[in-house]
């Protein structure tokens, strides 16, 4: 393999590893073994541990952020819809057989000092995500868009939580009925027909 193909391996066996048993259990004997590669091999791309979490968190939050991005413009044209239709990608996620909770929330929980850069990375996803939640608010032309963004914000964050523990995907749909009823109460049109949820059939990653 090509050094980009290496590095590409060692961050997704990586990321697959520290979802299953979170980032401290995960040792880098393990990362080596399961990649099939020599130490120097791994320490080459990454002179540390923390180098390599930081490198995993910033691919898995460039495909989380554009997957959800690309999944939500194809399910609905307006940014109404498109608000609703983050909640079919959610459901989407937690619908995946490898979903174990966020990772970026487990990623803040393991290094809890809010100085450290694993946490810092994991908080810079949550901006992110909420900057996007914000862009279709301001598009949809409401009052209060940062308010209505945080709202949604909270809907994902709520249903991921539970949803993690029921290890079901209703907590995406229930949080979906309750989007509605917010945009509702903002004089919006409750659930336009782009974003009525058929049932995702896209695999979903991470948001």
């Amino acid at each position: 393999m090509r050094r980009s193909e290496i590095r590409d391996h060692l961050l997704e066996t990586a990321l697959r590893l520290f979802n299953q048993h979170g980032y401290t259990a995960t040792g880098v004997d393990l990362i080596i073994a399961e990649a099939k590669v020599a130490k120097t091999t791994l320490y080459r791309h990454f002179e540390t541990k923390e180098d390599l979490i930081l490198a995993a968190l910033e691919r898995q939050d460039e495909q989380a952020r554009d997957a959800m991005r690309a999944f939500v413009e194809q399910r609905a044209s307006d940014p109404v819809g498109r608000l609703l239709a983050t909640f079919d990608y959610l459901e989407a996620w937690l619908r995946d057989e490898q979903f174990r909770g966020c990772p970026f929330v487990s990623a803040a929980g393991e290094h809890k000092d809010t100085a450290n850069p694993v946490f810092r990375a994991a908080a810079l996803h949550k901006r992110l995500t909420l900057a996007y939640f914000e862009e279709l608010a301001h598009a949809a032309r409401f009052a209060e868009p940062k308010r209505m963004a945080a709202e949604i914000n909270m809907l994902h964050e709520g249903a991921t939580a539970v949803a993690q523990m029921t290890r079901t995907a209703e907590p995406a749909r229930q949080a979906k009925r309750m989007a509605a009823q917010l945009l509702a109460a903002e004089g919006q049109i409750g659930e336009p027909s782009s974003a009525r949820r058929e049932g995702p059939r896209q695999r979903a990653q991470v948001s």
